[in-house]
């Protein structure tokens, strides 16, 4: 019941966080017995790449200490929705972090709020969702299959959610989200959201909410964003949040020698002057000779001092010998993260009445699967 409320030891019956390294995070039951791939009752032993942990031997360490393992160590940490996102067990796809913060922020969800979600699925967002309602909130989530809905209420009620949480097993095309007029938001994650809109307005509070889809494709964003500005929806925006990463690297770039800007002054300086004496004006044209074959040696000397690395051309950064200027700089990777999602936001006025989906605008002869 660690997710729940914060405490400073861990105490049976707690979900812990086991970290190992960035790639390596787990989340661990603290109970006597786990059952394993042959359905046998053992011991709660754990083992990793530097060793097993007895999971019993938990309970009383605090959160954040480092513990030993048979051929290693680790740190135990407490759980958070972020960590769980990325440790929990996957049932279907989920939503990731940057997705997450977006749709809390977006719809405008806070200590107290009633939010109503359509696909649960593996309870990634439905985490975020309780940790942001507080115990004074309700959450209402819903899934189309009912052993998945199941395994999430059994979730929600280990991490300490029971009683802010209401999880049902119902179509949201026919049946609706299962309440009416008591919403500050409503979210779905299904395959046709458009056929969920009027259910969706109708779970709003009569001053009005937010709503938010999630769909992957870009054909099902504009489906859905038809059929919110002919039902009176207002502030309609999609959004697509992608993880851009910046690394430091050192680059070199070339210092301007000394002597071509002389001999560029000189040359501007000469010309300004106009005619001169033979004597001083074959005087002026030895310097210049002078100053360009130095120029020329400097340039020589600095294109020999650049080495691009073949390894990697599209770095471009320049290895330096002797007088070229260095700096650290951020560059981004030529290849980025894929694309997980689209969400729209919409916002429905005060006193909006919900209304019949019209084929005419559903289109229901083309409808994406």
């Amino acid at each position: 019941m660690s997710f729940s409320k914060c405490k400073e030891a861990i105490e049976e019956g707690d979900t812990v966080i086991l970290y190992i390294g960035v790639q390596q995070i787990y989340a661990l039951e603290v109970k006597p017995k786990v059952v394993n791939k042959i359905g046998q009752s053992v011991d709660n032993v754990f083992q990793t790449r530097y060793g097993s942990l007895k999971v019993m031997n938990l309970i009383g360490v605090k959160y954040g200490s480092k513990v030993s393992l048979s051929k290693g160590w680790a740190h135990v940490l407490y759980p958070t929705p972020e960590l769980w996102t990325v440790t929990l067990p996957h049932r279907t796809q989920i939503l990731y972090t940057p997705d997450i913060s977006m749709v809390v922020t977006q719809l405008e969800i806070g200590p107290g709020s009633v939010v109503c979600e359509a696909g649960t699925g593996s309870g990634s967002l439905s985490h975020a969702l309780l940790r942001a309602i507080g115990p004074t909130g309700k959450l209402y989530t819903c899934d189309f299959h009912k052993e998945r809905a199941q395994v999430a209420l059994d979730e929600f009620t280990r991490h300490g959610f029971g009683e802010r949480v209401d999880v049902s097993h119902r179509d949201v095309y026919v049946e609706g989200l299962g309440v009416e007029g008591i919403a500050d938001a409503v979210f779905l994650d299904l395959p046709k959201p458009w056929e969920a809109l009027s259910h969706a307005v109708s779970a709003l509070k009569s001053s009005g909410g937010r709503i938010c889809s999630f769909s992957p494709c870009i054909e099902q964003v504009c489906r859905t964003c038809e059929l919110m500005a002919s039902m009176g929806l207002q502030e309609i925006k999609t959004l697509e949040c992608l993880a851009r990463e910046f690394q430091v690297k050192s680059i070199s770039l070339p210092v301007i020698s000394k002597s071509k800007q002389e001999a560029e002054n000189s040359k501007k300086k000469g010309s300004q002057e106009g005619p001169q004496e033979p004597n001083k004006k074959r005087k002026t044209e030895e310097q210049s000779s002078n100053e360009t074959k130095l120029v020329e040696e400097n340039c020589k000397r600095n294109d020999s001092e650049m080495e691009i690395n073949p390894e990697n051309p599209s770095d471009n950064a320049r290895q330096p010998k002797n007088n070229d200027f260095r700096i650290k700089t951020g560059v981004t990777p030529l290849k980025m993260p894929g694309h997980t999602g689209f969400l729209t936001f919409a916002t429905v006025p005060p006193g909006l009445k919900p209304v019949s989906l019209l084929p005419k605008i559903l289109g229901q002869d083309d409808c994406i699967e």
